[in-house]
């Protein structure tokens, strides 16, 4: 294995090792977005039917895809938190005085949060034919390529803040005032349709509405009358590659800037 790709690999291999030997780690995970979507998207199913969606399309299908996402956004938190648990034990001192690229270190990290999430996503993917969403071979891997943006995205954007942060509270806390409401007003809870002027303003400058629409785009691949209003797949795509572009370098700078 050439020596760049080296560190790349063992960081990669150390997070899923990691994941894997914390099994309550694996169960949070996995099982919160999934009570959320069956006690939200239950509760809500038969009082709230989701502006501009198409005639029958039920609250517990929508938040559907909402889920999925859910799903990569806590596995991005709790794999970037570790990150600040490895510079509080010394791991990550050791790392960095080491002769690897900064950018391998972030690359390592990121690809492991990100294995872990596509991961789960994919568990859950499998319960789509339960509320109605037909799957296809073509649909399954268009939904996993979004989901492996997505997450890398948001994995990358989990590091610029842990690179910073030197506790763990303060990560939650930052986390949870920044990745929550990116959530909430990414189209995953409710649609821009029919919200307030100044939340579908915000929904439309937030980039992981687009990765959500590409999302739901990818799941109906087969029926596009029942995606509802959302943008198009084109430039939902770009914009959401953009995203991760710029996370990912954003995440490399700050990893740069912690090493000086």
């Amino acid at each position: 294995m050439s020596a760049l790709l080296l560190p790349v690999y063992t960081l990669w291999r150390r997070e899923i090792v990691r994941f894997v030997r914390q099994r309550s780690r694996v169960t949070g995970a996995l099982m919160q977005p999934l009570v959320f979507w069956l006690l939200l998207g239950g509760g809500l199913n038969a009082s709230f039917r989701p502006a501009g969606a198409p005639e029958g399309t039920s609250y517990v299908a929508y938040f559907y895809p909402g889920t999925l996402a859910l799903v990569l956004l806590f596995t991005a938190i709790f794999a970037t938190i570790s990150t600040v648990e490895d510079r509080r034990e010394g791991f990550l001192q050791g790392v960095l005085v080491a002769p690897v690229p900064r950018w391998a270190i972030v690359l390592g990290q990121a690809f492991g949060g990100t294995t872990l999430a596509v991961g789960q996503g994919v568990l859950l993917l499998a319960l789509a034919p339960l509320i109605g969403i037909p799957l296809s071979l073509v649909s399954v891997l268009a939904s996993v390529a979004v989901m492996l943006i997505v997450s890398l995205s948001l994995t990358c954007l989990g590091l610029i803040i842990a690179w910073r942060m030197e506790s763990t509270q303060g990560f939650h806390a930052i986390m949870n005032l920044i990745l929550i409401p990116i959530w909430l007003l990414s189209g995953a809870f409710f649609p821009a349709s029919g919200a307030p002027a100044p939340l579908s303003w915000l929904m439309q400058l937030n980039p992981l509405t687009y990765g959500m629409a590409a999302l739901r785009r990818c799941l109906y691949w087969s029926n596009a009358a029942a995606v509802g209003a959302v943008p198009t797949m084109i430039p939902s795509l770009l914009i959401t590659v953009l995203f991760c572009a710029v996370t990912l370098w954003g995440a490399t700078r700050m990893a740069r800037r912690a090493a000086t």
